[in-house]
């Protein structure tokens, strides 16, 4: 680890307790880097709460040797145009739910049930990634790790919230009365989740008496689709291939009853086939009924609807948002550059609600792909474009080249109950007990667990990527843990 994060790394390989989540600019080459291409330099997503994405170096538009090459399933014949749920489908592994943890001390690292915890991959304000070694499968994991605690301070709840299992809102939109129940429930839905598009929640362990929250997710490791702004946007074809997996995400999602609501580039991760991948659940809603009927502002700035940002805040529609933002991102694949923007938060409302969408000169695209944009960017809702009109638009479908699967092939419906939030994940030992083994395992190779100065948080608004930073061919080796201080393991 580096020396910036020695602390912070120590406390989350133990204690998985005071947790960040937004993204470190640090780089990290991983052994075996055949999965990762070329072995080029990735990048961690920006805030998500700033007005567009973080810049970056530019990248190149195409991961890969083309979308033609770029397979679902590199093991069968499928078409990496069609669905792969039109073709035989691998089933989906279920979600472990493990019951106990354990704790050991090796020479050099410290193993955390079947996982060897390396790096640290992303953080923010109340969660932290870490990349996770599973030694039963020879796979690489990220491990988000929730502090409930900062969730519930920072959401503005001094107390403890109901229990998980509390009935929410049954009109609309199912709305949880806390951060934490708000939790539980994306771990509800991400656990039935089971679609090439949407990234798979692999484990999920709880901590009871210090509310301590580990979830594993598949590691993504070709990281974003691309960051903004760029001066090498993608080509038609590239954007077109990425948006098409996009579409049968959201269809799926939607399917599901569930508003992804933060729709943007560094949302949308690059998988070893090729494929995109929509991940952070962090704000999405689920529904019922027919569409979601929303209320609340959240997302990102400068992907929002025109219709969020209403001083009457009325009622409005849940997808119609995640087509708006797809539209943003889809002018963001060409452009390489959001539509609206402007540094001052009120100014770029305003430009949201009232400014006529404009295309650059450069570079050239066509008329189908603008016409498409300006129709997803329909500021109003009612006559925006919808998603299966979408499927169905010459630029998405080629000219009907690249027909998309109907929406029977694409999805399957997946229900998630009262019960299955109440038990959307399994508990853990107490934390007293993890201290108490990092105390003794100090005594070999470890520093002292209880010294150590406070650290300065960082108020940083994203949970953080499921996906690998950039570092020297080391990082990937256990590293020894620093001090770290008994407020930062208590706190």
């Amino acid at each position: 680890l580096s020396p910036g994060h020695a602390s912070m790394a120590s406390l989350i390989v133990v204690t998985e307790h005071d947790a960040t989540g937004s993204t470190s600019e640090e780089e990290m080459d991983v052994p075996g880097r055949e999965g990762f291409g070329d072995g080029r330099k990735l990048h961690l997503s920006g805030r998500k709460l700033s007005l567009q994405e973080r810049p970056q170096p530019a990248r190149s538009p195409g991961h890969g040797d083309g979308a033609n090459e770029r397979f679902i399933y590199p093991s069968l014949p499928y078409s990496p145009v069609t669905s792969p749920h039109s073709s035989p489908r691998l089933p989906r592994r279920p979600t472990v739910e493990s019951n106990r943890v354990s704790i050991t001390g090796l020479q050099d690292c410290v193993q955390l049930n079947q996982y060897k915890l390396k790096d640290e991959i992303g953080k923010g304000s109340y969660g932290v990634v870490k990349l996770a070694y599973n030694e039963d499968d020879n796979t690489y994991y990220a491990m988000k790790v929730l502090s409930k605690k900062k969730l519930m301070r920072q959401a503005g709840f001094p107390r403890r919230p109901p229990p998980r299992g509390a009935k929410a809102a049954s009109e609309g939109c199912l709305q949880p009365r806390g951060p934490i129940e708000q939790v539980y429930q994306e771990i509800a839905i991400l656990k039935k989740l089971d679609h090439p598009n949407v990234v798979k929640l692999v484990e999920v362990l709880d901590d009871p008496s210090e509310d301590h929250l580990y979830m594993v997710f598949e590691l993504v490791k070709q990281g974003p689709v691309m960051e903004i702004p760029t001066l090498k946007p993608l080509s038609e074809d590239q954007a077109r291939f990425y948006f098409q997996d996009l579409i049968k995400g959201i269809e799926y999602l939607h399917y599901q009853k569930i508003i992804h609501r933060d729709i943007k580039p560094s949302n949308l991760l690059v998988g070893e086939d090729g494929h995109v991948k929509i991940a952070d659940f962090g704000v999405s809603n689920e529904f019922k009924g027919a569409d979601a009927l929303l209320t609340n502002t959240v997302g990102t700035p400068a992907f929002m609807a025109p219709e969020t940002l209403s001083e009457t805040r009325k009622i409005f529609s849940g997808k119609a948002l995640d087509v708006w933002a797809m539209g943003i991102t889809l002018y963001c694949f060409v452009f390489g550059q959001c539509p609206f923007m402007d540094e001052r938060i009120l100014s770029l409302h305003n430009k949201i609600k009232t400014q006529t969408l404009e295309f650059p000169d450069q570079p050239e695209v066509t008329d189908f792909l603008k016409d498409l944009i300006t129709r997803m960017l329909d500021k109003n809702p009612e006559s925006r474009i919808s998603v299966p009109e979408i499927k169905l638009h010459p630029w998405v479908t080629k000219n009907g080249a690249e027909l998309l699967p109907t929406e029977d092939e694409n999805c399957t419906l997946v229900e998630v109950t009262e019960e299955e939030v109440e038990n959307s994940v399994k508990h853990i030992p107490s934390l007293a007990t993890v201290i108490l083994v990092k105390t003794m395992i100090r005594k070999r190779s470890f520093g002292n667990p209880f010294e150590g100065s406070k650290r300065e948080e960082r108020s940083l608004s994203s949970s953080g990527n499921l996906l690998p930073k950039r570092g020297s061919e080391d990082n990937l080796k256990c590293n020894d843990l620093p001090n770290v201080g008994e407020e930062e393991l208590l706190s």
